[in-house]
C-alpha cells in the first residue's frame, strides 16, 4: 500500500498524453477527512517552480484537501502565464471536489522551461477526478515517474494509526531536499503545527541527507497531509518517530533508483565536533566525482576520501583520520592503514566510515557513484 493505505484516502494515476511514450502522467491525491490539516517542505533552490510558489502561498493555512501532480513537465521557469496555469489547475480540482483552489496543492515535475499544454492538464483533471479509488496509491505513484525505473510507495504502520507515502526522484539528487516530489499521508489526528513539527525534523535527517548528484531541483515538494480518520492522536515523539521512518524508506528508495548507479554508498562520519561538521564532510565526499568514479570501477581509492575531507571547514586534525571502506580500515592517522587489496568491492552496497577523531557528533550521507549511464542519461534527457 501507498498514500492511500492511511483511512481518509483516495488517489488516482492516468494517462493525459503529456508523456510522449503514453505512460500515466497525472496523479491526484484525496483527503476525504474528516480533518485536513498539512505541512510541507521546499527546495531550497532560489529559482522555483510555478507549482513551489502556489504551494508555498497556500501552505501556511495549514490545510489541504487534494494534491495534483504531474510528469511530463516541470512548469518551471515559465513566468506568470505558468503561474497562472497552476492556479488554474487547483481552481478546476477544486471546483470537481466542491473546496477552495486556495485547498489544493500542485506539483509538476518533468522537463524546466516549457508551458504545461493545458487542454491535456485539464482532461488529466478530470480523468483523475473520476478515477479516484481507496486503491488508487499505487497507479499515482506510478503516473509521477520521469525518469524513475519503479515507483516508490511506503506504507509505515504506528499504534493505532499509518504513514502511508509516494516518491519520484532518480536524478538531481540534492538538498534542500533530494530533487523529487513525495506525498505522505496519515490517518492520525493532528494539527498542522505538529504535522510541520514532525515533517521537518524527518526530512533534516533523510531526503536532506541523501546526495546523489550535488544537483538541487526547481520542484522539490515534501507533503504532509493527515485525515484525522483514525481517531488517534498519537504524542508527538511517536508521530515524528513513525513519520522518520516513512521517510528514511522512501529516501532509501531514491538513492536505489538513482540514475545510472551501480553502487548505494553510505557515508558516516563520526567523532566530529559538530553534527554540522558531520554533515559537511560526508556532503563533501558524497559530491566528489572522483570518490565517486573510484566506486564505479571497484577502486578502494581512500585517498580521493581523505583529499575531500581536506576541502571542508570541519574540525579535524589531518594526521588523525581513519578512514573504513566496507570495514576495511584503509587509512589510519591519515596514512596508510590495512591493505586495500582486502576491500571486498563487488556488491551494490559499500560503506564509507570517516572518523575524525575531533568529538562525539555524527551524521550520515546517503549517495551513489558516477557511472556511464547517469552521464548518457542527462545529456539525452531533454531530447
Amino acid at each position: 500500500m501507498t498514500v492511500t493505505g492511511p483511512a481518509g484516502f483516495r488517489a488516482a494515476g492516468v494517462t493525459a498524453g503529456l508523456k510522449a511514450s503514453g505512460k500515466p502522467d497525472v496523479a491526484l491525491v484525496v483527503n476525504d477527512g474528516p480533518r485536513y490539516d498539512a505541512a510541507a517542505v521546499f527546495t531550497s533552490n532560489r529559482v522555483r517552480a510555478a507549482p513551489v510558489q502556489w504551494c508555498e502561498s497556500i501552505i501556511g493555512r495549514g490545510v489541504i484537501s487534494a494534491v495534483f501532480l504531474n510528469s511530463g513537465g516541470a512548469n518551471a521557469c515559465t513566468g506568470p502565464g505558468g503561474y497562472g496555469d497552476t492556479a488554474d489547475t487547483a481552481a478546476h480540482v477544486g471546483a470537481l471536489l466542491a473546496v477552495p483552489a486556495e485547498q489544493i496543492a500542485i506539483c509538476s515535475t518533468g522537463l524546466i522551461g516549457e508551458r504545461l499544454p493545458m487542454d491535456k492538464i485539464a482532461a488529466g483533471v478530470l480523468a483523475s477526478h473520476a478515477a479516484l479509488s481507496a486503491t488508487g496509491g499505487s497507479d499515482a505513484a506510478i503516473a509521477i515517474m520521469t525518469t524513475d525505473s519503479v515507483p516508490k510507495n511506503i506504507l509505515i504502520q504506528g499504534p493505532g494509526f499509518t504513514v502511508g507515502g509516494m516518491a519520484k526522484g532518480a536524478g538531481m539528487l540534492a538538498p534542500g531536499l533530494a530533487t523529487m516530489l513525495v506525498v505522505l499521508t496519515t490517518d492520525a489526528e493532528v494539527g498542522s503545527a505538529d504535522l510541520d513539527a514532525a515533517l521537518r525534523a524527518a526530512t533534516r535527517v533523510t531526503f536532506d541527507r541523501v546526495d546523489s548528484d550535488g544537483a538541487t531541483s526547481t520542484n522539490d515538494t515534501v507533503l504532509l497531509l493527515a485525515s484525522g480518520a483514525s481517531g488517534v492522536r498519537p504524542p508527538q515523539p511517536v508521530l515524528q518517530a513513525v513519520v522518520t521512518k516513512a521517510c528514511a524508506g522512501l529516501a532509501h528508495q531514491l538513492i536505489a533508483d538513482a540514475e545510472g548507479a551501480t553502487k548505494e554508498i553510505s557515508i558516516q562520519v563520526v567523532h566530529a565536533a559538530t553534527e554540522d561538521d558531520a554533515v559537511e564532510v560526508g556532503r563533501a565526499v558524497a559530491r566528489n566525482n572522483l570518490v565517486k568514479t573510484a566506486f564505479f570501477g571497484g577502486d578502494a581509492n581512500w585517498g580521493r576520501i581523505l583529499a575531500a575531507v581536506g576541502t571542508t571547514r570541519a574540525a579535524f586534525d589531518p594526521h588523525q583520520i581513519d578512514v573504513a571502506i566496507n570495514d576495511v580500515w584503509i587509512c589510519r592517522g591519515g596514512s596508510v592503514g590495512d591493505d586495500r587489496a582486502g576491500v571486498d568491492m563487488s556488491g551494490r552496497e559499500a560503506k564509507v566510515t570517516i572518523d575524525l577523531h575531533a568529538g562525539t557528533e555524527q551524521a550520515r550521507i546517503v549517495t551513489n557513484d558516477l557511472s556511464h549511464a547517469y552521464v548518457h542519461e542527462n545529456s539525452a534527457y531533454s531530447t
